[in-house]
């Protein structure tokens, strides 16, 4: 238990993507986290444990966004390109991972009054990049000031 001051938390989630391929909001999971564990003031780190998926900071107030997201990766970088040898579980392995190269696996937010600052059309997103569902694994670091 804390006693309020500076201190740090480390924890784990894990995320089911049930629909594949696809980005899929956690701001609501990362804000129930925070409050959770009493994070006043200071940062929280998230930090995907995987390959072919990745984290990021998007607009969360037009679907369409997503969906031009995941077009304009499909351009670069479509399914079973012929240039790719690593292709051992299947068509879109070496795609998911260049996707994820192309992104981030982790982020830092600040939190200020016990919420992540983020913008008004701000939302956290894990991005399946792999067609069937998989289990993810998010490291999270909380570090700051703790509520008493």
């Amino acid at each position: 238990m804390r006693t309020g001051g500076l201190a740090q938390v480390l924890t784990r989630i894990e995320l089911h993507t049930e629909r594949g391929r696809g980005l899929y909001e956690i701001t609501r999971t990362v804000r129930s986290i925070i409050t959770e564990q009493g994070l006043r003031s200071g940062s929280i780190t998230l930090h995907i444990r995987h390959t072919s998926a990745s984290l990021l900071i998007q607009e969360n107030a037009d679907p369409e966004v997503q969906v031009d997201l995941e077009r304009f990766l499909s351009r670069i970088c479509p399914d079973g390109m012929s240039l790719f040898d690593h292709v051992a579980e299947g068509p879109d392995d070496m795609p998911a991972h260049v996707r994820s190269a192309l992104t981030t696996c982790n982020t830092t937010l600040p939190v200020i009054d016990g919420a992540p600052d983020l913008g008004s059309w701000q939302g956290i997103y894990l991005w399946e990049h792999r067609i069937r569902p998989h289990r993810r694994g998010i490291s999270i670091h909380l570090l700051g000031d703790f509520a008493s």
